[in-house]
């Protein structure tokens, strides 16, 4: 399965953990620290600023990357809205997937201008 340019090969070759969540569950809460993004492989997951879906993301979807680019707290609470498996990075993982593959910094840039441009037009 292909994800934009990259497949599950990508991830196995940088050692990129995946980690499922059930429908219901948290991956991360507002204001809890911004150490990892993930990018979804299977499933859905809704991003909710209080009780405000703002997003729901899917398959190939990135969430997560603005807090570990900045270093700052979440800023919203992301949780799994069906049975999904995401791919984890950390910070060293990232810093080494921009490094060894560029084309992945594109991929993470044009999905937060996507995002950007959305949130613009809800405007």
């Amino acid at each position: 399965m292909a994800l934009g340019p990259f497949d599950f090969s990508f991830f196995e070759r940088y050692n990129i953990p995946l980690k499922r969540f059930a429908a219901g569950d948290v991956i991360f809460s507002q204001n809890d620290p911004g150490d990892l993004m993930f990018v979804v492989l299977e499933g859905k997951v809704d991003i909710t600023v209080g009780d405000k879906v703002v997003e729901t993301v899917g398959l190939h979807g990135i969430f997560g990357e603005m807090a570990l680019i900045d270093r700052a707290p979440r800023s919203a609470t992301v949780k799994a809205s069906s049975a999904t498996e995401l791919a984890v990075i950390d910070e060293n993982s990232f810093i080494e997937l921009v490094r060894k593959s560029p084309v992945f910094s594109l991929y993470v840039m044009r999905q937060m201008a996507s995002r950007l441009r959305h949130m613009n037009e809800a405007v």
